[in-house]
């Protein structure tokens, strides 16, 4: 799947999180969406991929902060 169009489904996915598990999933996964974005920033270097991994960044933090870590 086309990174772009996974990190824009995961940023408007529903971010209600029930379980300790679900939340240790969503995290890994916006860490693993930020680290390919990243990669490709470093080739790019477009305002808008750097947009895209702030927003994600913010959602990953709230997630964590639920997981106390």
């Amino acid at each position: 799947m086309d990174i772009f169009v996974r990190a824009h489904d995961f940023e408007n996915k529903k971010t209600t999180f029930k379980t300790r598990s679900e939340r240790i999933m969503a995290s890994r996964e916006a860490k693993e969406i930020i680290l390919s974005l990243n990669e490709i920033y470093k080739v790019d270097q477009k305002q808008d991929i750097m947009d895209l991994m702030k927003r994600l960044t913010v959602v990953k933090r709230k997630i964590e902060k639920r997981l106390n870590l």
